[in-house]
């Protein structure tokens, strides 16, 4: 209505690919096609690396990783080998786009949004995300709101056990869970007129590892199975339902934004990161070969001839052992540079077991973000454009598996995610330009008619006001 305070709703979805939303599952979301139509939509290009944790950071901050000090799931201390850490909502080293509206006196409201345990203090109400620790009671802020919570989901679920066998147990999880997400929502929606209102549901990504070889012929593993492919199709639908429930209640003055933090893809292998560097002579093992799947922490390492080490996951994060740094450093300061250009060379020229090139992209954060804070790995190293994962344990005699080290697992991340925003004035419906997640937090301000503070990064979206 003219005159009225300009409103946000952001809902996001983890790990939803372009050719997921806009291809594969569309035809079977017909409030999510009606939202598209009203939208400029397209491809949101994420941030290095591609990984939940710090990219709805990266998204809602404008500030790249390494200057929030953010970059993945685990981070390891400095001036240690094994003393690793899962990064909560106050080691993000800059403030968020809900912080800023608050010292502004808007009013906001924040669902699941990670990092976000323990909940940070908001004018408004936010509720923690999946990181939050198991049997935690401080999941709400304010805490007063907490039994609200609880009585309108039925007792809050904040994630379920997945890279399990038990398929049937997660889907059925993954369906309440999500249910639950968004009923917590629609209800605090309805509560007052929010100027930002972010929501963020972690299902679609659960459902991607569990459930992707079974409706994408395109797998490696492929395996035909009528019943666990309707699973996925299903989940789709409902996700389809509870978003049009939701906009049910959003008037027309209210900008939407549809939003995933990157995408996912089929996994086509492992690649055994330490197994390399072992056979390189760059980690040198105590003794003979430990069995299959032994975490490198437990294996017996002789640091006096190891110069670097990795760890696994979405991408390797790889270190130096460096003399003065480390605790038994056996790397010259002076020599890391020469190190450095070696390792990357040898790794850029790693291949496949068929001969082809695996494709490793080998990045230095000094190099991809404006400062590194925090506790940054030495290189980050993508195999396969990230189809392929990064397997920290040892023990194989071989640099390729096919399964992942955590359990079963079918797909991996990518670095494009989707975005859609509702457009009033112009481009309903229309495809737009590949844009940049670091771009969301000032083009929510934009919107909301508040002005982009110097200090953030990204730039506002070009044709929305």
């Amino acid at each position: 209505m003219p005159g009225s305070p300009k409103r946000v709703l952001a809902l996001g979805l983890d790990s939803v690919s372009p050719w997921l939303l806009y291809e594969r599952f569309l035809p079977l979301m017909p409030r999510v096609r009606d939202l598209l139509g009203r939208s400029r939509y397209g491809t949101l290009r994420t941030i290095d690396p591609p990984i939940t944790v710090p990219a709805w950071a990266v998204m809602f901050s404008g500030m790249d990783p390494g200057s929030l000090g953010v970059y993945g799931f685990r981070h390891r201390k400095a001036g240690t080998y094994w003393d690793n850490y899962i990064p909560t909502s106050r080691t993000l080293l800059r403030p968020l786009i809900w912080e800023r509206l608050s010292r502004l006196g808007k009013r906001v409201c924040v669902v699941g949004m990670p990092p976000g345990y323990p909940p940070p203090a908001v004018n408004g109400v936010y509720v923690s995300d999946f990181l939050t620790p198991d049997g935690a009671a401080d999941y709400v802020y304010p805490p007063a709101m907490r039994a609200e919570i609880d009585r309108v989901s039925g007792g809050y679920p904040f994630d379920v056990t997945f890279r399990q066998d038990d398929r049937d147990r997660i889907g059925k999880e993954l369906f309440e869970m999500t249910r639950r997400h968004f009923a917590v929502a629609r209800h605090l929606w309805k509560k007052e007129r929010w100027d930002l209102f972010a929501y963020h549901e972690i299902g679609p990504d659960r459902l991607h590892h569990t459930f992707w070889r079974f409706f994408d012929p395109s797998h490696p593993r492929f395996e035909e199975n009528a019943k666990l492919r309707a699973v996925v199709e299903d989940y789709y639908r409902m996700l389809d339902q509870e978003i049009g429930r939701f906009l049910d209640e959003v008037p027309d003055d209210v900008r939407v934004l549809l939003l995933s933090d990157h995408g996912s893809q089929a996994m086509q292998g492992c690649f055994c990161v330490n197994e390399w560097l072992i056979q390189n002579g760059y980690l040198t093992l105590k003794g003979p070969t430990p069995p299959p799947k032994t975490q490198i922490e437990e294996a017996a390492i002789d640091w006096s001839k190891t110069l670097a080490w990795g760890a696994g996951g979405y991408y390797a994060r790889i270190f130096y052992n460096v003399k003065g740094r480390e605790p038994q450093g056996a790397l010259a300061p002076a020599d890391v540079p020469a190190f450095e250009a070696r390792l990357t060379k040898e790794l850029q020229g790693v291949r496949r077991p068929d001969g082809s090139p695996l494709g490793v992209d080998v990045r230095r954060p000094r190099d991809i973000y404006r400062s590194v804070q925090g506790d940054a790995p030495d290189l980050m190293v993508y195999f396969g454009n990230v189809a392929w994962r990064s397997i920290g344990t040892i023990g194989y005699r071989a640099l390729f598996i096919e399964e992942n080290d955590t359990g079963p697992d079918d797909a991996v991340h990518s670095f494009d995610g989707i975005y859609a925003i509702t457009d009033p004035a112009q481009g309903r419906g229309q495809r737009g330009p590949v844009e940049n997640l670091i771009n969301i937090a000032p083009t929510i301000l934009t919107l909301l008619g508040i002005p982009v503070p110097a200090d953030i990064q990204g730039t506002s979206i070009d044709g929305f006001r």
